[in-house]
C-alpha cells in the first residue's frame, strides 16, 4: 500500500510542474466515456459501487477483488450510424494465492477511411483556386484512432480487516490523426469500494494525477499548407485533462427467484462543461441511474438513465438505456442499447455486445 502512495505522490509532483506549459483539454479523454462491457451501458453506466469482474478495471478497479478465476471480456460497438467503431478487450488474473488481482485492458476508438484532400487542391486554378484535374488520384485515405491501455491492481484484503477495498490503474493513452499528428499520454486512476450494512458504495478518482498528453506534428505532411490554404501550419503542443470523481451507491435484494440490484452514481467533472449536466462554473455533475434483475443467475434484464444535459431545442433530457444478459456455463453474453433523447435522436442509436468468459485454473 505504501508503494502505491509513493507512486501517486510522484505522479502528482511531476504533473503539476507540466500543467503550466500545457493546454487544458475540455474533452481530452472523451472516447473513454464509452467504458467497457454492455452491462454498464444497460444500467446507465452507474457502476462505481456495483462494478465487479474484469470490467471493473475501468469502472472502479477496487471491484476487481471479486475475480476468482481468470476472466476475459471483449466488446464491440458502433455509433453514429456505424461511422465510429469502438473495441474493448480485457483479462484479469488472481495472484498472490488469490489475495490480489491484476488486469490488463485495451480500448480503441476509430474513424476509418477518411479522405485526405490536402494534395488535391490547386491554388492557381481559376480565380480562387480549385480541385486538380483527375482529382481522385490525389486523394488518399487515413484513420483517426484513440487507444488506451490500463494496467490494474486490486487487493482482496480489506483495510485494517474492514470491508473497505482499494485498487488502481496505470493508464496510457495513444491518439493518432493519420500521418499528420500523434500523441502519448499517461495518468493514474485510484478507487475504493466497501459495504455499509446492506448498501454498497464506491469512489473512483479518475485521472488522479491529471492526464497529460504530448502532441507532435509531422511537418512534412503540411508542406505548402500555408501557401495553399492561407492558414497557419499546425504545431505540436501539450494538453492535460483534469481529474474527475465518480461516487456511487448500490443495493441488492432478493425477490423470489430474482436478485434485484439498483445503483446511483454521481460523476463530478471540472472541465467547464457549462452547456451540459448540472453545473456551477467549471464544476459539473452528471447523475446516472441503473437497475438490474437477475433470474437464477442466468438471465439479466437491465434499465438505466444517463447523460443528463440541457438541449437547446428540447430543454432538459436524459438518454434511456436498456439491455439483457445471458450466462451459459462459463460464457456470458450481454447486449446494451442506448437511445438518444431530444435533438440527439438524429445521431442514430447505440448498440453494444460484449462477451465474458471464465477459465478455472
Amino acid at each position: 500500500m505504501r508503494s502505491w502512495i509513493y507512486l501517486i505522490l510522484l505522479f502528482l509532483v511531476s504533473t503539476s510542474d507540466l500543467q503550466a506549459q500545457a493546454l487544458h483539454a475540455k474533452y481530452g479523454s472523451e472516447f473513454l466515456r464509452v467504458g467497457g462491457g454492455a452491462r454498464a451501458l444497460s444500467m446507465g453506466s452507474a457502476q462505481a459501487g456495483l462494478a465487479t469482474g474484469v470490467s471493473a478495471a475501468f469502472w472502479n478497479p477496487a471491484g476487481l477483488r471479486s475475480v476468482n478465476d481468470i476472466e476475459f471480456m471483449y466488446m464491440h460497438t458502433e455509433r453514429f450510424g456505424g461511422i465510429v467503431g469502438f473495441d474493448y478487450g480485457a483479462v484479469a488474473v488472481p495472484i498472490s494465492n488469490n489475495e490480489a488481482v491484476i488486469a490488463l485492458s485495451f480500448f480503441r476508438q476509430g474513424v476509418d477511411n477518411i479522405a485526405n484532400t490536402l494534395d488535391a487542391w490547386d491554388p492557381n486554378r481559376g480565380l480562387n483556386g480549385g480541385p486538380k484535374a483527375d482529382v481522385e488520384q490525389y486523394i488518399t485515405r487515413f484513420s483517426a484512432t484513440d487507444m488506451a491501455w490500463l494496467i490494474s491492481y486490486a487487493s482482496k484484503i480489506g483495510v485494517n480487516n474492514k470491508p473497505i477495498y482499494y485498487g488502481g490503474s496505470f493508464k496510457f493513452v495513444r491518439q493518432k490523426l493519420g500521418p499528420f499528428a500523434q500523441a502519448w499520454g499517461y495518468s493514474l486512476d485510484v478507487g475504493a469500494q466497501g459495504n455499509y450494512g446492506d448498501w454498497k458504495w464506491g469512489v473512483q478518482w479518475v485521472d488522479a494525477t491529471t492526464l497529460r498528453k504530448i502532441w507532435t506534428v509531422d511537418d512534412e505532411q503540411f508542406e505548402g499548407f500555408e501557401e495553399v490554404f492561407g492558414d497557419t501550419q499546425p504545431s505540436g503542443t501539450n494538453e492535460y485533462v483534469r481529474p474527475s470523481l465518480r461516487m456511487g451507491i448500490a443495493r441488492t435484494f432478493r425477490f423470489k427467484e430474482w436478485d434485484i440490484s439498483s445503483a446511483f452514481d454521481l460523476v463530478s467533472l471540472f472541465e467547464g462543461r457549462e452547456a451540459y449536466y448540472l453545473n456551477l462554473g467549471s464544476w459539473s455533475l452528471e447523475p446516472r441511474l441503473g437497475v438490474e434483475g437477475l433470474f437464477r443467475e442466468r438471465l439479466a434484464l437491465r434499465l438505466g438513465l444517463t447523460d443528463l444535459y440541457e438541449d437547446p431545442l428540447s430543454g432538459w433530457a436524459m438518454h434511456p438505456t436498456m439491455g439483457l444478459g445471458v450466462r451459459l456455463s462459463q460464457v456470458q453474453i450481454d447486449y446494451g442499447f442506448m437511445g438518444f433523447a431530444g435533438s440527439g435522436t438524429e445521431l442514430d442509436l447505440t448498440h453494444r455486445v460484449s462477451v465474458k468468459a471464465w477459465w478455472r485454473k
